[in-house]
């Protein structure tokens, strides 16, 4: 199941929807990218606008270690002439749709991302802004060099990696638990009804969703539709 594809022709993200044989629940999984073009999240709204409910990435509470760390992505839109704008996840939320967000907060990001031998902390802390500069002056060509593979994110070597790296560790595995909580508490209440469950969250942790909900619940993906999130300049 491929999530995220980059070519020379740009970035496209798999919204997939995941269904089990007797059952009318279903998950619909948005892998997002937290830097895209403005029709990417146009598309993505107008899809949640068709769900029932909506469950949501969101750490609450400001520390400034995360806003630091944050700077990768929020600088790369500052720029006008590279196309992209920040997600902002408020305004992605359709009016009238029940939103759950059961996410970490910003302390108990902090707390785990301090579990990392402290050289690793103190180098997220000073690659970001670095890493930011370098998005927003080149632009969507930062995501599109031309040595990059397109990966089936859930299966291919650098993937599992990646996965073993402290680092993830630290971003994610709690939080994709948490996550995957909620998942199995609107399953335990709702599985019965005919409703659609839309799973915004950013596009690492979806290979974890996906197998999650087919471990845990039997869910099996049934369908796929790409959205551009960035096309070459």
């Amino acid at each position: 199941m491929q999530i995220i594809e980059i070519t020379s022709l740009g970035v496209r993200s798999a919204v997939i929807t995941m269904r089990r044989k007797d059952t009318p629940l279903e998950f619909i999984l948005f892998p997002m990218m937290h830097v895209a073009s403005p029709s990417f999240y146009a598309q993505v709204r107008r899809r949640l606008s068709g769900c029932d409910q909506i469950v949501t990435e969101g750490v609450r509470g400001k520390s400034r270690q995360l806003s630091a760390i944050t700077l990768a992505y929020r600088f790369a839109p500052r720029w006008r002439r590279n196309g992209l704008e920040e997600q902002q996840t408020a305004s992605l939320l359709p009016a009238g749709i029940p939103v759950a967000n059961p996410d970490v907060t910003a302390a108990e990001a902090i707390s785990e991302l301090r579990r990392l031998p402290r050289w690793m902390y103190l180098l997220v802390l000073l690659a970001a802004p670095v890493m930011g500069l370098v998005f927003a002056v080149r632009g969507p060509r930062a995501f599109l060099r031309a040595d990059l593979e397109v990966e089936d994110l859930p299966k291919t070597h650098r993937a599992e990696e990646l996965a073993e790296h402290p680092l993830d560790e630290a971003m994610t595995s709690r939080r994709d638990l948490l996550l995957l909580g909620a998942l199995e508490a609107i399953y335990a209440e709702r599985h019965g009804e005919a409703i659609t469950v839309a799973v915004l969250y950013g596009a690492g942790h979806i290979p974890a969703v996906a197998s999650g909900l087919r471990d845990r619940l039997g869910y099996r993906p049934r369908q796929a539709e790409w959205l551009t999130v960035i096309s070459p300049q």
